[in-house]
């Protein structure tokens, strides 16, 4: 195996990210056994992401510096809500709001130095990082307000939620559509940042003071941010298939993640009354796993590195 240290850029966090969504998939859909095996997976690759980023700080602090300010650095913050939500569905609350304070402190520092540094257009697939982290924080702060943990939470999620959506809108305008047949992996964000949009929708759905028309407005924009979703899945499936691009590389993480958050949107969109998106998220959820699967293959396989590659530049962006 190559060295673990080649893999530990900022864009190697979406391996957590894809780890833990596609557990959250499994949990739903009675995979239970499954989903806490790669539950436990993610959480170790966590602390060895975590240990490494607090040892770079340490070590290598203008190479710690330009890391942070690259898109890609925001998969902190995703990677830990999303072990946070899952172990809030495990029954850990405390943990959960543990990690959610945790994520709510980085994100703020990630996302103004990610930001700053934008350029106006030409950005690769992990410019749309910046609403899928901010929806990662919606998703977990609506989570523990379903399980009981305080309303207050429901009203953070809430705004987290449109805050998503407005970063969307800036992300895209900075997006190079040329990706869609020359991306790594990363240029899949751009249909995940929907997808956990729509997630995070679904959950403010469930909460109950928001009845009437809040529920109203909520269920028509979270089915429109899942029909968008589904789009870009089928515009980004389209474009590897005329442009494939085999061969592993460590941005294939920010492939998987949105496979799997499309399939998780699509699984608690449906919950309630839509019992074809149910069907299709279980669908699209193994989709996730084999490629989940393919993924690792990549890390595991032994390969020789071509002169010039940047699967270990710390931007973990071309």
């Amino acid at each position: 195996m190559h060295a673990w240290r080649d893999e530990v850029t900022p864009a190697a966090g979406a391996c957590v990210m894809a780890t833990g969504i596609i557990s959250v998939g499994l949990h739903p859909t009675g995979h239970e056994v499954l989903s806490k095996l790669l539950l436990a997976l993610a959480a170790l690759i966590w602390l060895l992401l975590a240990a490494d980023f607090a040892d770079l700080l340490v070590r290598d602090r203008p190479r710690w510096t330009a890391a942070a300010i690259t898109p890609p650095a925001l998969t902190a913050v995703e990677a830990t809500t999303v072990l946070g939500t899952r172990l809030s569905l495990l029954g850990r609350p405390g943990a959960a709001l543990a990690l959610l304070v945790v994520a709510a402190l980085v994100w703020p520092v990630l996302l103004l130095a990610v930001v700053r540094h934008w350029r106006r257009r030409g950005m690769p697939g992990g410019v749309f990082l910046v609403c899928v982290a901010t929806q990662g924080l919606a998703v977990l702060a609506v989570t523990l307000c379903l399980a009981g943990e305080g309303d207050w939470l429901g009203d953070a999620a809430l705004a987290c939620f449109g805050l998503g959506l407005l970063l969307y809108g800036e992300a895209l305008l900075r997006f190079d559509v040329r990706q869609l047949w020359t991306g790594a992996g990363d240029q899949w964000v751009a249909g995940g940042a929907l997808a956990i949009s729509a997630l995070a929708g679904s959950r403010l759905m469930a909460v109950d003071r928001w009845a009437g028309t809040g529920h109203d407005v909520l269920r028509t924009v979270t089915y429109v941010l899942l029909g968008l979703a589904l789009a870009w899945y089928a515009v980004l499936l389209a474009a590897e298939v005329r442009a494939p691009r085999p061969g592993y590389d460590v941005r294939r993480w920010a492939t998987v993640f949105p496979l799997g958050m499309t399939a998780v949107a699509a699984l608690s969109t449906g919950a309630a009354d839509v019992p074809e998106l149910r069907t299709l998220g279980r669908v699209l959820l193994w989709v996730a796993v084999a490629a989940w699967g393919l993924v690792w293959v990549g890390v595991v396989r032994p390969r020789d590195s071509a002169p010039g590659d940047d699967r270990g530049s710390p931007s973990g962006v071309r």
